[in-house]
Parts: C-alpha cells; structure tokens; sequence
C-alpha cells in the first residue's frame, strides 16, 4: 500500500519511526508530510525522514488556528488526493480533514485525551483511534469513539519506539555539559497548545532554582525560538539552552532528573527509569493519572521539593515490539 504519515508537532518523527521502518520492511510504500513547527524539521532530518513541508505553526490565537488549519488542509488534499491507500497522524486535525476530504481512510492516534477540539474533528473523522489502554474508554465515547473503532495498547507509547535505543555516550560532552553536577532536563511548557493556554509560573521558579545552582547543570529544551532567546536572556550561570533538534532520549538517559512540563519527554523518562518531575499546568490525563499512582511520575509545584541528587544504577527499560502498533494501524484498511 500507499502509507501517508503526517507529522506536526516534535514528538512524531520519533514515535513513527520504528513503525514506518517496519512498513518499509513489509513492501508498502510511505510518504511523510510535515508542518513546520518546535524540532519537527529537525528531527525528521535526523532521523533520516524524507518529507515535504507544508505550512507552518499559527501560534496562540484562535483565529489564525483556524485559518492556518483551512490552508494547510487544502494544501494536503491537493497533494495527497488520489495518491494514498492509508492516512496516519498523532493528533493531526490537517490529515483528518484532508484524508476525508479525498476519502482516504485514516488513523488518529494520541494518548491525550482532553483535547477536546483536536479529538472532536479526528477522532470523528477516523477509520481506527489508537490510544495507550490507560486512557478509560468511557472519556473517549463524547467524541464518537466506540466499538471495533477503538484499538489500545498496554504500555507507554515511548516503550514501543525505544525499543531498539542505544543511547549516545557523548551526548553530555558535546553540549558542554559537566557530568560530575547533577544533570536536569528541563522542558519548557507547550505554550501555543490550545489546551494549556493560561501561562505556567511553576517553569520560571524552577528554571530560576536550577540556574543558579553551582552543582547543577540544567539542560533547557526550548520548543520554539521565542523560548529559547527568552531562557538565553535570562543569562542563567547554570543553565545549557541547546539549539534546535538534539537527541532528546540519550539527554534524558544521560541525566540525573527531568522537569518537564510536556508529556513525552515526562514518559521517555518514566520509560528509561529515570526520576521525573511534571509541571504540567492542564488537566491530567489518563496516562499521566496512572504514572502518579503508581508512583513513576512526580507532580511539581514547588521547586523547593525537587530531590536534585546524582542517579545512580544503569538503566533498563521495557522493550516493547512496534509490530503491535503496525497492525492496529493496517487493520483500518484489512
């Protein structure tokens, strides 16, 4: 078959990668477009992804939302109609809407579930929704998903594309990075999300008790160049601001904690076992629910509890196969 993947936000190139390998491997024929917004490009580039880019990021205001939407769908139907057997994305309203537009079927896949606007268009819209089994069916069923519909994998998202990760060993030396401190991941909040539009007061406080710090070395994940010139201002004696895409899984495998205010880099941390602390300021979702139970993810709201202390151990993680993910996704045209 023809495979259509689109991708829009960092995490993707990195979530599809072992699956689109796997495709490849079965004879089908994938093509990737691409929005370009955060470390998307980037990480597509060094991932070895061939794409093509349509549009770009609209930023917070609803308005232009909609109008970068109404664009850049009418872009993607123009390149993908009449081309694609399958259409696949994590969240993507532009594919949802394209790929039915030119009645292509499609794959919504996510493991948020309270976006509330991004589900009412994809998950309608979609052939199969594929979610982790720790998002509670009955959240899903306000947004037409029920039945055959629905397809959950037990596990992480991130066990499944870390399951053939070999981490860097000179990821810390190449960003300058003392590894006798102790070494923090930090990402900043997804502040153009829709669902996380009220600003988050938590991230200055621990961006300001990290960064002044003589043990530490915070390494700072910027998601967009605007936050990356604003912690660069900052002028923070500890604080590593990297530029552009950088292998994010041998950072957070090579770090002694993570603080993060988004959800995949808190999970690739859960994965590979190593202390994490979520800011996250929107409602929690089911995942995120079960990691705190259980005691794999800590909620932050004071940087003052942070336990800044040098991990020790080696990491083993669960490994889990991304042929569970290429079949649910083939079922929506077996």
């Amino acid at each position: 078959m023809r495979i259509w993947f689109d991708m829009t936000a960092s995490a993707h190139p990195v979530v599809f990668r072992p699956v689109i390998v796997r495709l490849q491997e079965r004879g089908h024929e994938v093509h990737i477009s691409a929005r370009d917004y955060a470390q998307t490009l980037g990480l597509l580039k060094l991932h070895h992804l061939d794409h093509v880019t349509f549009g770009q990021h609209a930023g917070a205001s609803r308005v232009r939302k909609m109008i970068a939407l109404s664009r850049r769908t009418s872009r993607l139907h123009r390149w993908a109609r009449g081309r694609f057997d399958l259409a696949v994305a994590h969240g993507s309203n532009d594919l949802a809407l394209a790929a039915a537009w030119a009645r292509i079927p499609a794959v919504n896949m996510f493991d948020y579930e309270f976006a509330i606007q991004q589900h009412n268009i994809g998950c309608r819209l979609a052939r199969r929704v594929i979610t982790p089994d720790a998002i509670p069916p009955a959240r899903l069923a306000r947004f037409g998903v029920s039945g055959e519909k629905l397809l959950q994998y037990p596990g992480l998202k991130e066990e499944y594309y870390l399951s053939d990760f070999e981490p860097d060993p000179t990821i810390l030396a190449r960003l300058g990075a003392d590894e006798e401190r102790v070494i923090v991941i930090v990402r900043p909040p997804p502040d153009v999300s829709l669902y996380h539009r009220k600003s988050n007061p938590l991230f200055p406080a621990v961006l300001s008790h990290l960064g002044g710090r003589e043990d530490v070395h915070a390494i700072v994940l910027p998601r967009t160049q605007a936050q990356r010139e604003h912690v660069q201002q900052l002028r923070l004696p500890s604080a590593i601001v990297t530029d552009g895409a950088v292998d994010a899984q041998s950072l957070i495998a090579a770090a002694d904690l993570v603080v993060s205010a988004g959800g995949s880099m808190n999970r690739e941390a859960v994965a590979l076992g190593v202390p994490v602390y979520t800011t996250y300021g929107g409602r929690l979702g089911g995942v995120d629910e079960a990691l705190i139970r259980s005691g794999r993810l800590r909620p932050l709201t004071d940087p003052r509890a942070l336990e800044i202390r040098k991990r020790t151990g080696h990491l083993d993680w669960p490994r889990r196969d991304p042929d569970v993910l290429v079949e649910m996704i083939l079922s929506a045209v077996s």
